[in-house]
């Protein structure tokens, strides 16, 4: 049975609801800095965790962990509280886990180097189009040579290996210059004195251990530590791509469902949108579109909505809206856009509103039982039953020392792979002769092929083991995978789709 979330209250005496069953609609928050964005998110989050929804999001302000802790009750909040008509409130925590990339924070975090694949590595490194098709060719060499790359040594190894040797791999596979090996090599570098080799390796998550609840049935609130994160703003936006694309990738269909399975918060979403190629703003499109129907909800948090494109924005149900400014030309645009997405309310105009809401104040339009959105309301946001600010140390410690999931990932693990192979002075062949089968199967097109296609790819990819290639259409892969499930690398899924494939 569905559930109303109460998140926000408008007058005369309105609750504003999210419909737990409709949820998974995805959502929207968007505002100027300082207008409540992030009241809002927690408020939402606490909500899904009370009615058993883990939640995953980026505490990237420092400013969202005390959310594991109490409210703070004062008389100025009880004010606010009984000047909107709230009488109920009752300080109380949310179970959290606490996760980081550099693991100061946190559990680590970790994904390997197949696994996020060439495209989402090829936009890490700042590579242009033909260094990533020198690095399409690494990964597909290693392929046929049946070389895990895992983490980041892996990496440089089997690109050192094919620099050195371009000349044995040319006929194969195409020209290989030393530019691009350097360029590759050199962003590689830059990665790893931002320390963010630490993202790479064994073990890797188990997007399972995202999904769970507490002895009382609550949601846990899985928390990326994401205040030193989000100086590398695209590790911080491909990591959360590659996030949401493990979901997508492992989570079964369950159709309609009266509660998300998780909520996924993307806090400063514009990053994962500036400068991305339109292949990739297509896929994450797809996957938006599509996961929703594996009980994911994915909620967007920005300042602009024209942050997010527009074929993107048309998919989000649930909306917030805080205070705008409208200083200039391109202010004013983002102003009337952010009210024209919402359904009008003849009683005032949304343009002129958005520039006078004041704090914790928001323009709403939640989705009604039958999916349609609402008439925007103005309302106050009710505040947070947990602690708004940051948690301190102590606290931090004791909810990591103390997470059933403590122990799992805190030790890296470094198995046999192709920095190993390459340094006991392995040798590497040609495509067919590693694989044994025709060197160059026909490939479908990184933009073509349409959604089911694409939907096939990932869902027949989602069978294969840590360590297998998902290389080429689905026949293609189903038939690799029962002759040798063993043999070839595992892409990431959209690596697989938009960018691990050869026209």
């Amino acid at each position: 049975m569905s559930e109303a979330l109460l998140i926000a209250k408008a007058q005369p005496a309105q609750d504003l609801v999210i419909l737990s069953a409709l949820a998974n609609r995805h959502g929207l928050i968007t505002g100027a800095t300082g207008t409540g964005k992030t009241v809002t998110l927690q408020k939402m989050a606490e909500q899904f965790s009370r009615i058993g929804v883990p939640v995953f999001l980026a505490d990237v302000k420092g400013d969202l962990s005390g959310i594991g802790a109490e409210g703070i009750e004062s008389e100025k909040l009880q004010a606010r509280l009984a000047a909107i008509g709230v009488t109920d409130w009752q300080p109380q925590a949310c179970p959290i886990v606490p996760w980081d990339i550099f693991a100061e924070k946190g559990h680590p975090i970790r994904a390997t180097i197949s696994d996020l694949g060439p495209l989402l590595l090829g936009r890490l490194l700042d590579l242009n189009e033909v260094q990533s098709g020198v690095l399409q060719l690494v990964f597909k060499i290693a392929d046929d040579n049946n070389l895990l790359l895992l983490d980041m040594k892996d990496l440089r190894a089997i690109v050192q290996f094919v620099g050195d040797n371009a000349k044995q791999f040319r006929t194969q596979y195409g020209n290989i210059t030393p530019a691009s090996i350097g360029a590759i090599q050199r962003g590689l570098l830059t990665l790893e004195q931002q320390g963010a080799n630490q993202f790479f390796g064994e073990p890797m998550l188990d997007i399972h251990d995202l999904m769970r609840t507490d002895s009382n049935g609550q949601g846990v609130i899985n928390l990326l530590a994401a205040d030193r994160l989000i100086n590398q703003p695209k590790l911080y936006a491909i990591f959360l791509l590659w996030l949401l694309a493990e979901l997508f990738e492992q989570l079964p269909e369950v159709g309609d469902v009266d509660k998300p399975k998780l909520v996924f918060f993307f806090d400063e979403a514009h990053l994962l949108f500036t400068d991305a190629p339109a292949a990739l703003v297509d896929k994450v499109e797809q996957v938006v579109r599509l996961i929703r129907s594996k009980g994911v909800g994915i909620y967007f948090v920005t300042q602009n909505p024209l942050d997010v494109p527009d074929k993107i924005l048309g998919q989000l149900g649930n909306r917030v809206q805080h205070a705008l400014r409208a200083f200039t030309p391109r202010d004013q645009k983002a102003v009337k856009s952010a009210a024209q997405t919402m359904r009008a309310n003849p009683a005032f105009s949304a343009e002129q509103v958005i520039t006078e809401l004041g704090v914790g104040e928001a323009l709403i339009s939640f989705l009604d039982e039958k999916g349609r959105p609402n008439i925007v309301e103005r309302a106050m946001v009710i505040a947070p039953q947990s602690k708004m600010g940051a948690l301190d140390a102590t606290a931090r410690n004791h909810a990591i020392n103390h997470s059933p999931l403590y122990g799992r990932y805190e030790e890296m693990v470094d198995r046999e792979s192709a920095y190993e192979k390459l340094s006991a002075g392995g040798s590497l062949t040609l495509g067919d002769a590693a694989s044994g089968e025709e060197a160059a199967p026909q490939q479908p097109d990184a933009h073509g092929g349409g959604l089911m296609d694409g939907l096939n790819d990932l869902l027949f990819g989602s069978t294969g083991p840590r360590g297998g290639k998902r290389d080429g259409i689905v026949q293609t892969a189903a038939k690799s995978m029962a002759r040798d499930l063993g043999r070839q690398i595992l892409r990431g899924v959209l690596g697989s789709i938009t960018g691990g494939r050869k026209r």
